[in-house]
Formats: structure tokens, sequence, C-alpha cells
């Protein structure tokens, strides 16, 4: 399992259009993908309500984990996304 912890940089953080984009980028795992907030409890990347649910916000502290061959690089895109805009 590959996990990273990423300030969101994003200025809207992970609202509407950035959630999607991150929900759809983590469906494409084969593997489980999870996201939380402030060392809470992690919830699915696949899923927009629970991404949107977590009200991550420029400056807050997320940790990405993701199973699978394709981990690392799920995660670079994953970040990307976060911190984009």
């Amino acid at each position: 399992m590959a996990e990273r912890r990423v300030k969101v940089e994003s200025e809207v953080g992970l609202h509407a259009r950035p959630a999607a984009l991150f929900v759809e980028a983590a469906s494409t795992a084969s593997g489980d993908v999870t996201v939380s907030k402030d060392g809470g409890a992690p919830v699915s990347a696949k899923s927009i309500l629970a991404i949107m649910g977590l009200d991550v916000r420029n400056g807050d502290e997320i940790t990405i984990t993701a199973d699978g061959d394709d981990a690392e690089t799920l995660l670079d895109r994953l970040v990307e996304i976060a911190n984009a805009g």
C-alpha cells in the first residue's frame, strides 16, 4: 500500500470540480484508494459524496492511500489534482 500526506494547495480545496476530477482519477485504480483528513477515518476516494463530505479546504492536510501495481503513479496524479488551481 502506498501513502502520501498532502497539504492541499488548491484555492478551493476539494470542492465540486476538483473533487470530480479526483474521483475520476481514483476510479481508474483496480485496488482500494482512500482519503482521510487530519487523521480522521478514511473514506473511499472513488465516491464523490465521501470526498465532498470531508470538506477539504485550502491548507488542510489529507492522507491518500492506494493499493495495486499503479499506486505510486495514481498518487502522483491525485496529489497534482489536490494542488491544482
